[in-house]
């Protein structure tokens, strides 16, 4: 699979990564075993990036990567974790000893002396203005604890102020065919900045895959169920952001409109990769079979014109106006 460059850091990563909440919690249940076959899956289609974070099953995700990559010592992937979201959301918990001790338990986790990639999970927005924040970043970097740092943010103001910090290698956002807000000022401002734009939530939670109908049942730990107005975190990290009718009305819509050889999940991951500035895009998966499908829609063929003009006018119409505003 083709790989890009991360931005300042210099590392690499493939156009289709592996995102892996859905392996520690928040998703319904993963085994072990499954959690083990999705890794071992997405690297042998060619995936060598695979994002988690701390907070994912409180270590669990970061866990089942160090098991699976100590087992594969043939294997080169880039591991990119994040931090922050296990404690208090407030700017004073962002210090340089906290940044230590939660390098330290990552590290732990992921059975390596240095990180790839460590970013900011989704601070409180004064973070992304302090100073001392990236002081303390640049500390971590010095101490060879970790190789590069970003961050990963809810809104294009937020990453609009990261890319402006001159050592932050990448910044994480939600894009997807139901959030273009990214394309207009975001990625242009990543690519002149030489940032590294990870694309997140790509499928809108499953949306775009087309699989779901209004009557689709999700299950009680699965965030899909119980954070579909922000009960727990960030509204806009389920479905987008979008009302769940809406968006499976807006899907269905979607769906039809995927070329011959395509699946309306690849279609989705084929649009987010050939926009300007992007590096990665990370879906998850709950089985090897989405995973290889997933990585599979690097190895399609580029989308023709008519298939970016009609996915605009679909968000256009059934979508900008629910999500634009807030993100």
């Amino acid at each position: 699979m083709d790989e890009r460059v991360i931005g300042r850091s210099g590392q690499r990563a493939s156009v289709v990564g592996l995102g892996t909440w859905q392996l520690g919690a928040d998703w319904g249940d993963v085994d072990d075993k499954e959690a083990r076959s999705v890794l071992e899956a997405a690297a042998e289609s060619g995936v060598t990036f695979f994002d988690t974070a701390d907070v994912y099953g409180d270590g669990r995700s970061e866990s089942a990567i160090a098991a699976f990559l100590g087992g594969r010592p043939d294997l080169h992937v880039l591991v990119a974790t994040k931090m922050g979201r296990r404690v208090e959301q407030i700017p004073e918990n962002y210090v340089l000893d906290n940044f230590r001790a939660w390098n330290d338990r990552s590290r732990r986790n992921l059975g390596v002396d240095r990180l790839d990639l460590v970013q900011l999970h989704c601070p409180p927005t004064p973070v992304y203005s302090s100073d001392e924040v990236f002081d303390a970043l640049d500390t971590m970097v010095a101490e060879e604890r970790i190789a590069a740092y970003g961050v990963s943010v809810e809104t294009c103001a937020e990453a609009l102020t990261a890319i402006a910090r001159p050592n932050v290698a990448s910044v994480q956002i939600i894009l997807n065919p139901f959030r273009m807000k990214p394309l207009y000022e975001v990625l242009p401002a990543a690519r002149q900045a030489g940032v590294g734009i990870i694309a997140r939530v790509p499928l809108a939670s499953g949306l775009l895959s087309g699989k779901y109908t209004k009557d689709t049942v999700f299950a009680a730990d699965d965030h899909r169920t119980y954070n579909r107005q922000g009960e727990a975190f960030d509204q806009g990290e389920t479905f987008s952001g979008v009302d769940y009718a809406t968006g499976v009305e807006a899907a269905a819509e979607f769906a039809a409109l995927a070329p011959e050889g395509y699946t309306p999940a690849q279609l989705a991951l084929r649009w987010i990769a050939e926009q300007p500035g992007v590096t990665t895009v990370i879906p998850g998966a709950r089985n090897p079979e989405q995973a290889r499908a997933n990585a599979a829609a690097a190895k399609l063929p580029p989308l023709p014109a008519e298939a970016f003009i009609a996915i605009r006018e679909l968000y256009q119409r059934r979508i900008k106006d629910q999500v634009e505003q807030r993100w």
